[in-house]
Parts: C-alpha cells; sequence; structure tokens
C-alpha cells in the first residue's frame, strides 16, 4: 500500500512540473515534497520522477500518478454518496479547442465536487492522453474505445470554410488548387488538419496551405472577420457573422461534419457519471 500524501506529491509534481509548483499547490514547502518523492521512491523501488525542466513522471510514476488519482475520484464519489464531508476531487480531462469554446462549458458548469484540469488537445490526437493515462476522460474523434474505456457519441462538430467577403475576392476569383495554394489560411497548430481536410475534399488534390498559426478559436473567427485568411469554423461561432453578411463560405453547402465521442477510464466510471452526464445533455444541439 503506498502512502496516499506522497502520491499527491508524486501527482502534483508531475502536473505542475516542478517541486516549487506542486508544494504550492499542496500548501508544503518543495523540501518536503522531495523527501515524499524520495521515500515513495524508496517504497518502489524505482525512479518515478525525472528531474528537468519540466519533471515528468516516469512511465512507473505515470502509473502510479493514475491510480491515485482513480482513488481519488473513488473516494469523492463514495464520500457524496455517503454524505459525507469531503475536498473536490482534481479530474483532468482533455478537450479540443472548438468543444471548449463553443458547447462543453455548461456541461463542465453543471458538475458539483469536481475540480477541472483541462488539458487542450485536437480531438484526432487527445486520445493518446487516455491512452498515456494522463487523463481519465477525453473527447475525441475516435469511436473505438481504449482498453479499459467506454465510449459515448456526442454528435458532431459542423465546420464552414469561412473568410471575409473582401478577402474572398481578393483571393479567390475561383475556389481551386491554385487559389487555395496561393491564399493565407489559419492552422490552430501543427495537429491542426481541417484546413487540409476540407481543401482535399474540395479539389481532390494534397497540397500544402500557406498559413497562419493561431491557437485560439475565437482568434480563428477574429482573424477571418479582420481579412487574415480563411479557416474553418464551427457553425456555433460564426452562424451570426454568415447572417450578417461579415463572414461568407469560400463554397456555399461544403460543410465538413467531426464527429465527436467521449471516451472515459472505466473503472473511474461511477465517479463520473455526473460528468457524463451533463456531457451528454450539452451535446444535444450538436445532434440536431
Amino acid at each position: 500500500m503506498f502512502d496516499p500524501a506522497q502520491l499527491a506529491a508524486l501527482a502534483a509534481v508531475h502536473r505542475r512540473g516542478a517541486f516549487d509548483l506542486a508544494a504550492a499547490d499542496l500548501g508544503l514547502t518543495p523540501s518536503a515534497i522531495s523527501q515524499r518523492i524520495k521515500a515513495l521512491e524508496e517504497a518502489a523501488g524505482t525512479l518515478l520522477i525525472r528531474r528537468g525542466q519540466p519533471c515528468t513522471a516516469t512511465p512507473t510514476g505515470l502509473r502510479l500518478v493514475r491510480h491515485h488519482e482513480e482513488i481519488s475520484l473513488l473516494n469523492q464519489s463514495l464520500a457524496s454518496e455517503l454524505r459525507l464531508p469531503t475536498g473536490p476531487a482534481i479530474t483532468r480531462i482533455a478537450l479540443n479547442a472548438d468543444s471548449l469554446a463553443t458547447w462543453v462549458m455548461p456541461a463542465l458548469a453543471a458538475v458539483k465536487g469536481l475540480l477541472f484540469d483541462v488539458v487542450i488537445d485536437d480531438q484526432d490526437h487527445s486520445l493518446q492522453l487516455l491512452k498515456a493515462g494522463e487523463v481519465v476522460g477525453a473527447i475525441t474523434s475516435h469511436p473505438d474505445p481504449v482498453q479499459g474505456c467506454d465510449t459515448l457519441p456526442l454528435g458532431a462538430l459542423r465546420y464552414r470554410a469561412t473568410c471575409a467577403p473582401g478577402f474572398k475576392a481578393r483571393w479567390f476569383p475561383m475556389v481551386d488548387a491554385a487559389s487555395l495554394a496561393r491564399a493565407p489560411s489559419l492552422r490552430f497548430n501543427d495537429k491542426d488538419r481541417l484546413q487540409e481536410t476540407w481543401a482535399n475534399r474540395l479539389t481532390g488534390k494534397r497540397f500544402p496551405l500557406p498559413c497562419h498559426r493561431m491557437a485560439s478559436s475565437q482568434g480563428f473567427v477574429e482573424a477571418c472577420l479582420l481579412g487574415l485568411g480563411w479557416g474553418m469554423n464551427p457553425d456555433q461561432l460564426t452562424q451570426r457573422h454568415l447572417a450578417s453578411g461579415a463572414l461568407v463560405e469560400l463554397v456555399p453547402d461544403t460543410a465538413l461534419d467531426v464527429p465527436l465521442y467521449w471516451q472515459f477510464n472505466r473503472l473511474t466510471a461511477s465517479a463520473l457519471a455526473p460528468l457524463t452526464r451533463a456531457l451528454r445533455e450539452a451535446s444535444k444541439q450538436l445532434q440536431t
């Protein structure tokens, strides 16, 4: 049996990436955190934290971090069921930025007794965080559940290739492969492939797109409004701009639907049930 306080120290160092930040979170001194990690490593008989900038857990350490967070969730769920006083459990989940900016926030606000540590990652890649045990749940575009996890379909986010009317007039006398290869596009980060996917479906060709990198859902919309580039924006963020004419579709009626699934650790499914219910309810707007 591992000491819960030592496990909490290990989790805090891994999540925060530094002993001093972990100490601040737990109300301890960095020396106390170091002593707890050392004692836990002696008990486990192996290195658990790679000291560096940032500090990260080793594979064994990460398994213990996951164990700590699973137990914390289960303890919080049991305390709530028995109506015992308890502090909120920290719940680390992976969300794509566009879901967070459009429909997920009301679901998080509806859940009591949990503190969310939200990791932002592309819906095509968040599954890797779940596989690695970095999170207990993830919104992903992959329907097949990770081993030890359950999956719940949520619907789909609908994206449209949008830009300002003046931008379209300048860069797109015709929307084809040649014009798309010249016009500035927007990309959330290197994992973002929505623009390339849409262009490939439209033209039947694969080619690089010149792009601005901008890791902000709202920033995407603002950049399109100001004529900085074109990008794939979710309907929820652009409907009023399309209705007013401030934005236009590059090619009408060429929406791209991205299916979304909630995958979550089966061991903590009961503890995550309030969040799962809230996500199911909030996602109804994606299914219309």
